[in-house]
């Protein structure tokens, strides 16, 4: 098993290659839009996602922060070089694609101020800590996601009172989205959500919230969080029409006895999320 190479691969396909049911999504956004610009400019995002894959080119100039997901299966062993390779595997897709170079030169106030300048070498864009979890099913998943700054300006972690009504949850999430959507300016976007009982696992479960949605596969208040969004006519790239959004994920996950929930809310630009996932078998493990 070379892992190095795996998570090379898995870095650029993620960084390059729609999704199918990103692709999908995109045609039914196409067909539906009745404003004939915003029709345009999707068509034209659609068009940039299929150059990209024939020539192994990055999405979007941003080409985004590399973070790892990995679940790991019942009875697995790690080797000792495990998170090792990982790490050596980004490096070496972030070489080949390339990343956009964006680590900061210095000790740590000197990052925070940007006064040493950037390192020239794509590879030094380090990864934050890996998420590690279990799962049920044997082998390894790893998951790549390549997390943009547009978004990140615009999402929020925060604390909502529930009132003991969902409803009220959403609809601070809503109002948070609206607020801000209008100035991402990279629509249509997906609105991607975590629910928790820390900061750390509402983060937590937006990443599994981008790793696992689908946008042929919607529930009904990812539908309903969708629509609302659409109503507001901010349309592709912010320039008006009636698709804003493309889809919802929602990932909600164990809940404390306490009047407020934790949300980790993240509108995800209209090249993402960005993700590959690298399957381990036992097999390949032994």
């Amino acid at each position: 098993m070379d892992l190095i190479n795996l998570i090379k691969k898995a870095v650029i396909d993620a960084s390059t290659t729609f999704r199918d049911d990103q692709l999908d999504a995109y045609n039914r956004a196409i067909e539906s839009e009745t404003n004939d610009n915003a029709k345009w400019v999707l068509e034209l995002l659609l068009e940039n996602a299929r150059i990209a894959r024939a020539n192994k080119f990055p999405l979007c100039d941003d080409t985004g922060i590399p973070h790892v997901l990995i679940e790991v299966g019942n009875d697995v062993q790690l080797a000792g070089s495990f998170f090792r390779d990982i790490n050596d595997g980004i490096c070496e897709g972030l070489k080949e694609l390339p990343g956009r170079p964006m680590a900061v030169k210095g000790n740590s106030i000197e990052r925070i101020e940007q006064s040493k300048g950037l390192y020239e070498s794509p590879e030094k864009l380090l990864s934050p800590s890996f998420v590690v979890d279990t799962m049920n099913d044997e082998g390894i998943n790893i998951h790549i996601l390549m997390l943009g700054g547009g978004p990140e300006i615009r999402a929020n972690t925060y604390k909502v009172f529930h009132k003991r009504d969902h409803r009220k949850v959403f609809n601070e999430v809503l109002t948070w989205l609206r607020s801000e959507i209008t100035m991402l300016g990279c629509t249509p976007c997906i609105p991607t959500v975590g629910i928790g009982r820390t900061h750390f696992e509402a983060s937590s479960l937006m990443l599994k919230a981008m790793a696992y949605g689908n946008l042929n596969i919607q529930s009904e208040i990812e539908t309903t969080l969708t629509r609302s969004m659409n109503c507001s006519d901010a349309g592709a790239l912010g320039i008006g029409g009636s698709v804003t959004a493309l889809g919802s994920f929602i990932n909600i996950g164990p809940q404390r006895a306490s009047g407020v929930r934790i949300v980790c809310a993240r509108p995800c630009c209209c090249v993402e999320p960005r993700r590959s996932t690298v399957h381990l078998s036992s097999n390949l493990l032994e």
